[in-house]
This record gives structure tokens, sequence and C-alpha cells, in this order.
């Protein structure tokens, strides 16, 4: 009953509520859903909290993360767990409906994910613009720093923005960087730059 509740109050303000940044998959579909619920609320901080609370908890119990990962646990058994997760983290209606919502749809093993997606619009909704920065081998931090300088200072940054950076490691670029900044990319990779050029001399043979 209260997860049918809840996905009503969901579909009721989806319209009416717009997200702070677009999130695409399942996962950003399901945090964006929560995000909704939580702003009728006036709680998307308080929502944060309560899964940074469940993702502890995840992270430090063994049991507790075979439970949620676990396809095959029966709908009762689901229950009797998010109901001890609830009780012993004394999570918010909220919450709580929106982990039952999860265990209905069988989605548990996908809270991680989820918590990572609610995360960036708990920022966004604060107005913390996030950055990635990926290069093959990790950043030195005072390039770091001066790339945050720089990318705060674009049009990628609105004002009165705080920038959040994180480095990134993938030799697969080989070298060079790949920025990500919100839903936009600016790829200066070597392998990029190698992938058109071998793209340009098939054209050209």
């Amino acid at each position: 009953m209260m997860s049918r509740m809840f996905v009503r109050s969901m579909a009721s303000a989806t319209k009416a509520i717009k997200p702070p940044v677009q999130l695409f998959g399942v996962d950003g579909t399901y945090a964006t859903a929560l995000y909704r619920a939580s702003v009728e609320d006036s709680s998307v901080e308080k929502s944060y909290q309560a899964l940074t609370k469940v993702n502890d908890l995840i992270e430090t119990d063994a049991k507790v993360n075979q439970f949620l990962n676990n396809p095959a646990l029966s709908s009762d058994d689901r229950k009797v767990v998010i109901d001890t997760i609830a009780s012993s983290l004394k999570l918010d209606k909220t919450v709580t409906n929106f982990l039952t919502v999860l265990s209905d749809n069988n989605r548990l093993s996908e809270f991680k994910s989820i918590y990572t997606k609610f995360g960036q619009l708990n920022d966004a909704e604060q107005g913390i613009v996030e950055a990635t920065i990926t290069s093959a081998k990790p950043l030195d931090s005072k390039i770091l720093k001066r790339l945050q300088t720089a990318i705060t200072k674009s049009s990628f940054v609105g004002d009165g923005k705080t920038l959040k950076v994180a480095n990134e490691v993938n030799p697969e670029i080989l070298g060079g960087l790949v920025v990500e900044v919100g839903d936009k990319t600016v790829d200066l990779s070597i392998s990029s730059k190698v992938a058109k050029l071998n793209a340009t001399l098939s054209e050209a043979l």
C-alpha cells in the first residue's frame, strides 16, 4: 500500500517538478523519482543523508549487502529486511517508501548506483557542479587545481555555482584529458585524436 501511494505521489509530481540535472538509465530514473518526492516534502538533503546511512550500512554489514544483492530473495524476506533497516536507521517515510518500491520491483541490487545518481541531484540542488577529469595517469594536485580554476571560469559553470572536481584514471586514453562537466564532454585524449586520424586515413584510402 505504501509503495503504491509513493508511486502515485511521484507520478503527480512528474510534470510539476523539474530536476536540476537530467539523468539517464534505470538508476537515473529511480533517483529522479526520489528527488521529485523529496522536493514535495522539502527534504532533498534529508533524503540524501538517509540514503547515505543506508549506503554506509551496506558497506559495513556483509549480511545486509548479501541480502540486497540476492535476486532470489522472496518478497516477504525483502520486506523484513527493509523494515529492519528503516527501523534501525530511523528512516523517514519518503525514503522508506522508496526502498519499498525498489524492493517491490526487485531493484535493491541497484541501490548503490541509484544512491550515486541521487547524490548528483543533491549536489546540483545546492549549486554544486560536478566535473570529472579523466587522465591516463593520476594528475598532480597543482595541475588539478589549475584545471579546476579554468573550468570554474568557463561557461560550463554558472555564476554562484561551486565546482567539485574528481580525477579518474583510464590508461586506455593513452594521454591528454577527457573533461566531463554535467552532461557536457570535452575529449582532448590522444586515443580520440588517433581514432580521428584513423577515420581520416580510412576515408582517403
